[in-house]
């Protein structure tokens, strides 16, 4: 695969999460291929006595992906996949579909002729391929300032690929979580992260910022192929004046730069407000590189929607989708939620 997301062991990772079962539709055809994974979800409520579904793309980015296409072929490639897929989702009796599309593969383009596709933010990255010193290059003149400071007070950095365990990291960021008041869609249970290691221990590199033999931080990353996505992290607010998010994510570009990756993913912020405060802190390790990421909305069946958003008493073009979900936390319009800093 050519990232983590794409995965079907990534997709079983959130099928509790989501309450429904992951799927992989494998489109082959003369002129190429298109791989789309997704969580199908049961719809709490039926129609004219039948069950129907509606399909989510797992926690993180994904989307339908060519993953071969013969050359010139892609929008008659993209053509008769849509097709293909559209009679899918009605023998599935699928109604509807939200998709995160990956602001880095940038596969919303491709499909934005059949999707509702709309921006919602930047992304944030720190570019390691380009430059012999990334964190020269793409650390902030204060940033670096605040991570020679926090060196000299005598905080330190621990890099661990594939760790033995995430006991340490679970209690600091269930911490964060409850410090900031987090929706509970966000606290990933003991079963998620045992899973992790399961399905994904040699991709998982785990920094940790300790300072006097005690861990005040720790940051949980994927490293797939050429890529590093910054996952989950934690913190301890009683030391936040050492900056440890500044101290790990220092470590993590070092180490990326050192084991062959071109680009630290850090995703973007809370909101899509431009100036959003999440997003401006990440700015400061990627002062220079930014994805656009999309969302993708269908309807599948015009007619079970319309009944489904009845029987909810909501109005089916509301900003919510899919509107008859829109009194649930299960899903949130935009990006998966940012690492908590």
């Amino acid at each position: 695969m050519i990232d983590i997301f794409f995965e079907e062991k990534y997709g079983k990772l959130y099928e509790k999460l989501e309450n429904g079962t992951c799927e992989v539709f494998e489109f082959s055809h003369p002129l190429g291929t298109v791989r789309h994974l997704f969580i199908k979800r049961k719809i709490p409520f039926a129609v004219h006595g039948e069950t129907y579904y509606d399909i989510v793309t797992p926690y993180g980015y994904g989307g339908p992906l060519i993953t071969g296409c013969e050359t010139g072929s892609k929008p008659q490639l993209i053509e008769e996949f849509h097709k293909a897929f559209g009679e899918y989702c009605q023998e599935h009796r699928i109604v509807g579909e939200f998709i995160r599309f990956h602001p880095l593969l940038k596969n919303a383009e491709d499909f934005k002729s059949f999707y509702d596709v709309r921006y919602m933010r930047n992304t944030v990255g720190t570019n390691l391929k380009d430059y012999d010193d990334p964190v020269q290059s793409e650390f902030s003149k204060s940033t670096r300032k605040s991570i020679r400071k926090a060196l000299r007070e005598g905080v330190e950095f621990r890099v661990t690929r594939n760790p033995d365990n995430l006991h340490k990291f679970k209690e600091l960021y269930h911490a964060n979580m409850e410090r900031i008041g987090a929706n509970s869609y966000y606290y990933f249970d003991d079963s998620y992260f045992s899973r992790c290691l399961e399905y994904f221990g040699e991709h998982i590199v785990l920094v940790e910022a300790v300072y006097e033999n005690q861990t005040i931080g720790a940051e949980l990353h994927f490293h797939y192929n050429d890529l590093i996505h910054t996952h989950l992290s934690g913190t301890l607010a009683e030391f936040h004046h050492l900056s440890p998010v500044y101290v790990m994510t220092y470590a993590i570009a070092e180490w990326g730069k050192q084991n062959g990756a071109a680009l630290v993913h850090a995703g973007g912020g809370t909101t899509n407000n431009p100036d959003d405060s999440l997003y401006l802190f990440k700015k400061k390790f990627g002062q220079n590189t930014e994805f656009e990421f999309y969302i993708g909305r269908k309807v599948w069946n015009e007619a079970i929607y319309s009944e489904l958003c009845k029987k909810a008493g909501v109005e089916k073009d509301e900003e919510f989708f899919p509107a008859y979900r829109s009194d649930s936390c299960t899903e949130k319009l935009g990006e998966a939620a940012p690492q908590a800093r």
